[in-house]
């Protein structure tokens, strides 16, 4: 198997959810037009929306280099000195429930930022609906690049009034693994949560380091938030993340929901489960204010 086919664990785990009957889910056409992707399969009929009341929402362009890398941003209306919380995306682009959850910290008091760093490729992978289509983009991803384009995200919160001493990182899936690796790289964050990141990779060498072997380089305390029933992810893998940070002496707390799949606060898939994503979410905020990103 290519590097660039190569079925990372986020993504086993992202397609060996135990299948779903079609009932309750929207038609492939309502999905598109409700801004989901199509990649992860059929979309939930009810997945969490957010409005944008008392919110400047909208898109923005960052300057990486020289080119403008595409982001969707909320902010509370009128606050110039929100915390900035980046928004680490599934593999699958700025669809809705990315945007969602950039709303969802936003209501929380967060300048929240969802960067799109697969924009290079050109291709909008919100309209791709295969996943096997999607790994050759985003395993080309090198992590040197992915890491300086969130400190660009970080940069440009700030220049547009987001309070970057008070910064946070959440990410899901393959965002999950980013923020792992950006608590390792940026002396700036003040905390991360993971939800379902892998911790170790298959080799690439675009990804010279994985989350586990970065242990010993943690600078920012982080949250791990894992589902018991993950195909791809195995909880005695997790275990070990767990005893390496120990191991060196950095602040990080796991949680395992026993019952949960791999994509378990993603609303709008089948893998969804309501109590344990409500509970994370909750986990997640309480991190943040521990940690001095939300207050």
């Amino acid at each position: 198997m290519s590097l660039e086919t190569t079925m990372t664990s986020d993504v086993v785990g992202l397609t060996k959810v135990a299948p779903v009957s079609r009932r309750g889910f929207m038609s492939a056409t309502a999905a598109v037009a409700a801004g989901y992707t199509l990649a992860a399969g059929p979309v939930r009929a009810e997945p969490i929306t957010t409005d944008s009341n008392g919110l400047q929402v909208g898109e923005a362009k960052i300057k990486v280099g020289s080119e403008e890398m595409p982001a969707y941003f909320a902010r509370p209306a009128g606050n110039t000195k929100a915390p900035v919380i980046i928004v680490a995306m599934e593999i699958f682009g700025l669809h809705e429930y990315v945007k969602d959850v950039t709303r969802r910290l936003a209501k929380l008091g967060a300048f929240a930022v969802a960067p799109d760093y697969y924009f290079r490729k050109g291709v909008d992978l919100t309209k791709i609906t295969d996943i096997k289509d999607l790994l050759p983009i985003v395993n080309a991803k090198p992590d040197a690049e992915l890491l300086s384009d969130l400190d660009a995200t970080a940069a440009w919160a700030g220049s547009q009034g987001g309070d970057t001493a008070k910064l946070g990182v959440i990410g899901f899936c393959r965002g999950g693994r980013t923020v792992w690796e950006y608590a390792a790289h940026s002396g700036a964050l003040k905390a991360g949560v993971a939800f379902y990141g892998t911790v170790v990779d298959p080799a690439n060498p675009l990804w010279p380091k994985s989350p586990m072997q970065l242990a010993p380089e943690m600078k920012a305390p982080v949250l791990g938030l894992y589902g018991g029933a993950d195909t791809g992810i195995p909880v005695a893998q997790v275990e070990q993340m767990k005893a390496a940070l120990a191991e060196n002496k950095k602040t990080a707390e796991f949680k395992i929901y026993p019952d949960a799949p791999h994509g378990f606060h993603a609303d709008y898939r089948g893998s969804y489960r309501k109590d344990a994503a409500e509970d994370a979410w909750k986990q997640a905020e309480a991190w943040f204010k521990k940690y001095g990103v939300l207050s």
